[in-house]
């Protein structure tokens, strides 16, 4: 390099310097000072590799020595770590040495990282991409346009954008739609456009697409297209809307099982599982009852079964409340059966009321979008069995209060009669004793007068006034509507009505122990009145037996009955003596239905009886025994079970 040179390469925008044959500094121009953040001063005949040995581990020896051993000219971009730049070098050998350009290429090698990294998400995401050039023609297109059409990009590339419409199928109205919106976005009259369109896909199948166009800033295209398939979006927005229309049919029914029929069959036709059923808590007796089920759970199971606290993964989500997904059954332990041909299955729980279950044959063959539907689903069939509660509720207390009216009006009746005939015994006697007085003085009279009752008559009279006081108050408290149920001890019952009754406790034999759910206080006021009409029907001691029936039988429901000894009731006058206002039109009771009557009506006797029965949905007979005596026998008591050992 001559003096006269160095100004002109001091003028140059590159970094440049020059190096001899021992790749010594010669020469630096500004730049290069610049870029190499040292002065001419400090490199000048310093050793490149002293002063810079970071350059060691980079492409510099390789080429420079390759430059200077071949006198070659060699060019390449390397990194400069410390420097933090990306360098484009050339280097051009002579017999003196190398003469160096340095280019700080960092901003352009940043640029073709950043589009790299567009072109590699481009091609990784799933929308359709295609970039569009003035003309409408096809620029680039990744890989999702080739999926969706099932063919080439090459085949593609350079054609008008009118090929990717023909070959989606798209209408010639939507067409020219989409040639306003890729006008308006190329002129700069809208930042965006969006349009939704029906389209075909490669396998003929009808979609709905979401195209959104864009401008862009590139060296030909100027229009970008991105294509969605919305068309499962559009299918879950009209499955949604779907099922809250089929809230208006279930909260139309008041019937719990037809809102599980309808729950059922919706889940079948609009969200396709073919294998559906829904159990609701039975609470009396504490399982889960299936209610309704698919065509297709029957024929694949020939019903479904019942689930008992503590079976497989459906009483287990019944109780956590919240829905679970189960992809893979095989994988799953403590499955109810572990034959079953069920792979996958999502379990819903209604509530409080039961569970909805939906199974597959296929594993992993739901997702969080079938969650969320069901989901849906589950909680409009909850808040339609809440109303089907309420109404039930509702249609049960107003019956009740029509049978408390009757009630009533029953009790009043019979205090009526009672009232009317103990005023009839004490006017005869009244009357009577008139006639006598007017024999006699005054005064003698008021000296030797009596009250005309004989005092057992009295207190006789008071004990049954006291009585129907207690049966008034009974049916005042609603007789037919018990409280909450629990396990109740049978003896244990019995031996609390016999203390509050006049039967005599060693007069009563229980032939086997057992337990049932019930309304405790209501039961053992049950058996206190049923004693009670016995003792009333005997002249001295009444033996009563307590046993079961309905066991090792499959005709008949399980229950207890009372066989006592006292003075029977006649056949004519069973039904009368259950309803003491019983109005048979224009029949006229027989002299041995009336003795029957009167012989067992204390208090309201037997119609209590009934009363406190039927609420807990049980059934009472009156019955003669073998050898006489009356037989009550109180029937459907489901929740009855016997207890090891006897009880004398």
């Amino acid at each position: 390099m001559t003096l006269r040179s160095v100004p002109i390469v001091d003028r140059v925008t590159d970094a440049f310097f020059a190096l001899d044959t021992d790749f010594r500094f010669t020469y630096l121009n500004e730049r290069a000072e610049t870029l190499l953040k040292r002065s001419r001063a400090e490199l000048i005949g310093r050793v490149m590799w002293d002063e810079f040995p970071q350059t060691v581990e980079t492409q510099f020896p390789d080429r420079f020595h390759r430059a200077m051993d071949e006198q070659v000219p060699v060019s390449f971009e390397v990194y400069h770590a410390h420097l933090e730049t990306w360098f484009e070098a050339r280097a051009y050998p002579s017999e003196s040495g190398l003469s160096v350009y340095m280019r700080d290429v960092t901003g352009r090698k940043s640029q073709e990282t950043t589009l790299a990294q567009h072109a590699a998400v481009v091609e990784a995401v799933h929308d359709a991409v295609v970039t569009l050039d003035r003309n409408r023609e096809i620029v680039t297109v990744n890989g999702a346009i080739e999926n969706l059409l099932d063919t080439d990009r090459r085949e593609l590339v350079g054609e008008h954008v009118e090929v990717l419409t023909r070959r989606a199928g798209i209408s010639d109205d939507d067409a020219v739609e989409i040639g306003r919106a890729i006008t308006d976005v190329d002129v700069g009259n809208a930042a965006k456009r969006q349009l939704e369109l029906p389209f075909t896909d490669a396998g003929g199948t009808d979609r709905i697409g979401e195209f959104r166009f864009v401008p862009i800033e590139d060296d030909v295209a100027t229009v970008a297209a991105v294509v969605r398939d919305v068309t499962d979006q559009h299918e879950y927005e009209r499955v949604v809307t779907s099922l809250h229309e089929i809230t208006r049919w279930l909260l139309e029914s008041d019937d719990p099982e037809e809102v599980c029929a309808i729950a059922v069959h919706a889940g079948s036709d609009l969200l396709d599982l073919p294998i559906s059923g829904v159990w609701l808590l039975e609470e009396e007796q504490g399982y889960l009852e299936p209610v309704a089920g698919t065509a297709g759970a029957h024929d694949e199971f020939g019903g479904l079964p019942r689930f008992y606290p503590g079976e497989g993964l459906v009483w287990d989500v019944f109780e956590s409340g919240d829905v679970e997904r189960f992809d893979d059954l095989a994988s799953v332990d403590d499955i109810y059966n572990p034959d079953t041909p069920i792979r996958s299955e999502i379990i819903a729980p209604i509530g409080t009321h039961g569970v909805l279950m939906t199974g597959s044959f296929d594993p992993h063959q739901f997702d969080e979008t079938d969650v969320d539907l069901i989901s849906t689903l589950v909680e409009n069939t909850r808040a339609a069995l809440d109303r089907a509660d309420r109404e039930q509720v509702l249609r049960e207390r107003t019956a009740e209060l029509e049978r408390q009216t009757e009630r009533l009006e029953s009790v009043a009746e019979v205090l009526s009669s009672d009232l009317k005939q103990q005023l009839s015994t004490l006017s005869d006697a009244l009357e009577a004793e008139e006639g006598e007085r007017s024999t006699a003085s005054r005064a003698e009279t008021a000296e030797n007068w009596e009250f005309p009752l004989a005092e057992d008559t009295v207190e006789a009279t008071l004990d049954r006034t006291e009585r129907l006081v207690d049966d008034v108050r009974e049916f005042a408290r609603n007789a037919s509507a018990v409280g909450p149920r629990s396990r109740v001890d049978l003896e244990s019952a019995i031996d609390d009505a016999l203390e509050r009754s006049r039967l005599d406790g060693e007069r009563v034999v229980v032939e086997r122990s057992a337990t049932l759910r019930a309304d405790a206080d209501r039961f053992v006021r049950l058996l206190e009145t049923a004693f009670d009409d016995a003792a009333a029907r005997a002249d001295g001691e009444v033996t009563i037996q307590v046993g079961l029936v309905g066991f090792g039988t499959a005709d008949r429901s399980r229950g207890f009955f009372l066989l006592d000894d006292a003075a029977e009731i006649p056949p004519t006058a069973h039904e009368p003596v259950l309803d003491p206002t019983t109005d048979d039109g224009d029949a006229t009771p027989t002299d041995d239905a009336d003795a029957g009557i009167e012989a067992s009506t204390d208090g309201l006797g037997l119609a209590l009886v009934r009363a406190i029965a039927e609420a807990h949905d049980w059934t009472l007979t009156v019955d003669n025994g073998t050898n006489g005596g009356t037989r009550l026998e109180i029937r459907d008591v489901t929740t009855l079970e016997r207890e090891s050992g006897n009880s004398a």
